[in-house]
């Protein structure tokens, strides 16, 4: 076979391929026995008739499209070896001649992965963070496990405060109408957990068990439902039940019960140590996506539509599997967001444009500084995929291999490889 590549315009141009007469005929002859079994002819059971009969009867031209879908994925692979470009999208195909004992030839307009110009990517700047902790961090962290482990009490007589669980009946009206969605019955709020319109927990607070009241709020006006943005609403509240969480003191107790510690010291230095790893994580996140950023905005790449479709699509995937995490569908989302899958991707739009140019100007980052993953990178995370979902090795890899995701994989270490360098080359100011 033979190969050849013209690049016409920025990231697309024609790959032009021979294919040796020897493999058309080969082609022909698969082609025949594929399609000699499935047609009928008087006095030949199906798969017997010969080839000359058959040609003579349907004419050898009945073959080529078979043996066109023979040939062509492998001359199309090889054509991508020989030439080394990296298509993004399906080619246009054109069978230029294709005849018996005749070479095959054929064009396909390809639209390949856009070069990089790099800017500068060594030596950028990063904001320093510090990665110490205080004494009201580990505060507020104490505080938090406090309302963990509270113990939650009736209250009988008294009024609502914020922190206090208020089991409440309620139901919205919005010009004197009551709207879809807008009623519930015993439901539990936590107060000050900003998880209703804002202004609703505030107008809870102060009533007493049994007690009704009207509580008067104004939807946001980005809020998800396009009939009530803006809208002033009406909530006739009822308040059922009153709880009031019971906070435990920060002794030595407290820490036996929730620690393997013995000492409330002890126990604090445990959280300190846990908090500075947590933000030396955060910090090293930080770098990574500052260093990222700035190398993508110094360079110049054209990001291809059809790569940021396909990033919408993968990212749309992604959302769908934790919505079911959640026991959600993607089709419930919509209908309680009142949205579609259009306005999602076009939400994620931006984000999808960032994924892909950043992808790219790693790649080249690392095909630059000859950060290739190499065989025993591939390995280790082979072995780590296989100890989190307790496969063989090489089931895994048999797997990745059949769903083509294997060199997926060591361009992503490549990529992790590139990270590592531009934060290993960066300054924190």
């Amino acid at each position: 076979m033979k190969a050849s590549w013209e690049k016409l315009e920025s990231n697309v141009g024609v790959l032009t391929i021979e294919v040796e007469a020897e493999h058309v005929n080969e082609a022909l002859d698969k082609a025949f026995k594929k399609v000699s079994s499935k047609v009928n002819v008087p006095g030949f059971r199906k798969g017997k008739v010969p080839r000359q009969i058959f040609e003579a009867k349907f004419g050898v031209e009945s073959l080529y499209q078979e043996a066109i879908d023979i040939l062509l994925p492998e001359a199309y692979t090889y054509a991508l070896q020989e030439t080394g470009i990296e298509p993004i999208d399906r080619p246009e195909v054109d069978i230029e001649s294709f005849a018996k004992n005749q070479p095959m030839k054929l064009t396909a307009k390809v639209q390949v992965k856009p070069e990089v110009t790099l800017g500068e990517y060594k030596g950028l700047e990063v904001e320093g963070k510090s990665t110490e902790v205080t004494d009201e961090e580990i505060g507020e962290e104490l505080k938090r496990l406090q309302q963990r482990h509270a113990e939650i009490v009736p209250v009988e007589d008294g009024e609502a405060q914020m922190g206090d669980i208020a089991v409440i009946d309620f139901e919205g009206f919005v010009d004197g109408e009551a709207f879809e969605g807008g009623k519930g019955e015993k439901h539990s709020l936590e107060l000050g957990s900003n998880s209703f319109i804002p202004g609703f927990e505030e107008g809870v607070v102060g009533m007493k068990k049994g007690e009704e009241k009207d509580v008067e709020v104004t939807f946001p006006e980005d809020y998800h439902a396009e009939n009530l943005k803006g809208k002033a609403a009406t909530f006739k509240v009822k308040l059922q039940e009153l709880k009031r969480k019971n906070l435990p003191e920060l002794d030595d107790e407290f820490a036996k019960d929730v620690s393997e510690f013995e000492t409330l010291e002890e126990f604090k230095k445990d959280l300190e140590s846990k908090l500075k790893a947590r933000k030396e994580r955060e910090f090293r996140i930080h770098q990574e996506q500052s260093v990222i950023d700035q190398a993508s905005a110094n360079a110049t790449v054209d990001v291809p539509a059809v790569m940021v479709e396909t990033e919408l699509n993968n990212m749309v995937k992604e959302f769908e599997s934790r919505l079911r995490a959640q026991g959600m569908t993607l089709q419930m989302y919509f209908q309680f967001t009142n949205q579609s899958e259009s306005a999602l991707k076009e939400q994620m739009q931006p984000d999808a444009e960032k994924r892909v140019r950043n992808n790219l100007v790693l790649e080249a980052i690392a095909k630059a500084e000859g950060l290739e993953a190499s065989d025993e990178d591939l390995e280790k995370e082979l072995q780590t995929m296989a100890d989190t979902y307790q496969r063989p090795v090489e089931e895994i890899r048999s797997i990745l291999t059949a769903n083509g995701r294997l060199e997926d994989i060591q361009s992503e270490l490549s990529m992790k490889r590139a990270v590592d360098f531009l934060v290993e080359h960066s300054k924190v100011k």
